[in-house]
């Protein structure tokens, strides 16, 4: 069954991090116009809603990670999931933004009507089709599938008499309090989840093929605290800001342009923290250079101080097969385990998995190219968030909202009613999207549009430049096409 058709100015896709900050721009600039945010689960928060993992947090630190218009006041910069989610939830609340959120609402296709210049939107609610009409399409569904993570082939795993778990499925009544624990994995989560279990399990290992990158940072930032009690949170929060924007900056550039001397002092600081002949090279000194993955940022050093307090330990190798009490790996060693966490990272999808057609032709996402990094070539009235590899995901999700209501200003002040990026200049040529090493991303990033080799065309990963471009760049740049919707034989007889 469907019902009946409902017409939106703005319809945004996801209630995460990124659909709550897109729908507090509109509100700020738009209080009048008429949105709603549709969310495929029961909940606000995405991510931050999903994970339930022990010792879930961020990955980056909160001043960052936070939204530009509502300082993060809480002590700790590298918080933990719950009071991420409080922080999504509250801005919402307080805001009004809950109210404009329609759960249970899975959005399944859209179709762009260039004579009506709008989109109808088809999502699946309680088992009947909705079906919604909007002016503009804003998609904040993320990169990856939420209903399942990536598992790669584990030999034997059937015969395995423990408990296997995915960090995206993380069991509520999951015990693992005096058990053996293998982690296997080598990326955030499970950096993030070896010190959390290993204080209630009796032993836990990670198990990597290969080393990541682990920095420590302290959970707290004393320069942000400090300056939050002299000059108020709001006054404290855009300079704490800027100067850990500046930080990350300053790392990621060093590591792209001395990447030796990245590495050696990653070595080093990896060493002081890890008792004395521990085997650095072999568990935290990986063969591809700084930032060719993400790094691995630990706070306190709380990974190294579970190794270093003997609760913990980091084996490299590979597994051979699984056996009822646990894995034999190719050395011949074994490692008995009571429970095993699939920390393999996870599965990407494009827009949330949305099938997009333009005037009844399907768009192909590889065959288009992003705009900014965030609007599709040849899809009309149409954005979505990409965040940073290399830096906090709102950084980028906040310059998209305001290139978007910039842009829907544009449109009102000169009468248009469709705005469409068109990429014809045959000198760009195609680049990955995501230029990324991860695993995750090179499983999959063949599905995703794709980047060209320059602007506007190029996917930056530089929040400076991109702050220029999108917050005071030119909305007319020759790629971006305005017209107005054309006027129906009947609209112009009664006209007449």
């Amino acid at each position: 069954m469907t019902t009946t058709t409902e017409h939106l100015d703005v319809l945004i896709i996801g209630a995460g991090l990124s659909g709550i900050g897109a729908a507090h721009h509109l509100q700020s600039a738009f209080p009048g116009r008429n949105y709603a945010i549709l969310e495929a689960r029961d909940a606000i928060g995405g991510t931050w809603d999903l994970f339930r993992y022990p010792g879930v947090r961020s990955d980056s630190d909160m001043h960052t990670l936070g939204y530009r218009f509502r300082p993060w006041t809480q002590a700790k910069a590298i918080a933990d999931g719950p009071a991420i989610l409080r922080y999504i939830r509250d801005t919402a609340a307080e805001a009004g933004l809950d109210r404009r959120v329609r759960f249970g609402h899975r959005v399944m296709r859209a179709e762009w009507s260039t004579p009506d210049a709008r989109w109808t939107v088809e999502a699946v609610h309680d088992g009947e089709t909705v079906r919604l009409t909007t002016n503009f399409l804003y998609v904040c569904s993320g990169y990856y599938r939420y209903d399942a993570g990536y598992t790669p082939d584990l030999p034997g795993i059937e015969r395995f008499g423990g408990t296997v778990v995915h960090p995206q499925r993380w069991p509520e009544n999951l015990d693992y309090t005096d058990k053996k624990v293998v982690v296997i994995g080598s990326g955030a989560t499970a950096v993030t989840l070896v010190p959390a279990m290993a204080d209630r399990a009796e032993h836990v290992t990670m198990l990597q093929r290969s080393p990541t990158y682990v920095l420590s940072l302290p959970a707290e930032d004393p320069i942000a605290n400090r300056l939050r009690r002299v000059l108020g949170a709001r006054r404290a929060y855009p300079i704490v800001r800027w100067k850990n924007v500046a930080m990350g900056t300053l790392i990621y550039q060093l590591s792209r342009r001395r990447p030796h001397l990245v590495r050696s002092l990653l070595r080093k600081a990896a060493i002081r923290q890890l008792p004395s002949g521990y085997h650095v090279d072999t568990h935290f000194n990986p063969s591809y250079q700084p930032w060719d993955q993400r790094l691995c940022f630990v706070p306190d050093g709380d990974l190294f101080a579970a190794i270093s307090q003997g609760r913990a330990s980091v084996v490299t190798d590979r597994i051979a097969e699984f056996t009822e009490a646990g894995l034999r790996l190719e050395s011949g060693a074994e490692l008995d385990a009571d429970v095993v966490v699939t920390a393999t990272g996870l599965k990407l999808l494009a827009l949330g998995g949305l099938r997009l057609a333009v005037d009844g032709h399907a768009v192909k996402l590889p065959e288009t190219m992003a705009y900014r990094g965030m609007m599709l070539s040849g899809v009309p009235n149409f954005a979505f968030t990409v965040g940073y590899t290399n830096a906090s995901w709102t950084l980028k999700a906040d310059l998209v909202s305001e290139y978007v209501i910039r842009l829907l200003r544009y449109l009102d002040a000169h009468g248009y009613d469709q705005c469409v990026p068109t990429n014809d200049d045959p000198t760009v040529t195609e680049r990955p999207l995501l230029d990324f090493q991860a695993g995750y991303v090179l499983r999959s990033i063949d599905e995703f549009p794709k980047a060209g080799s320059r602007a506007p065309w190029h996917l930056g990963m530089s929040y400076a430049h991109d702050l220029l471009r999108l917050r005071h760049g030119r909305i007319e740049d020759g790629a971006m096409r305005f017209s107005r919707r054309p006027v129906s034989h009947e609209a112009a007889s009664q006209t007449a």
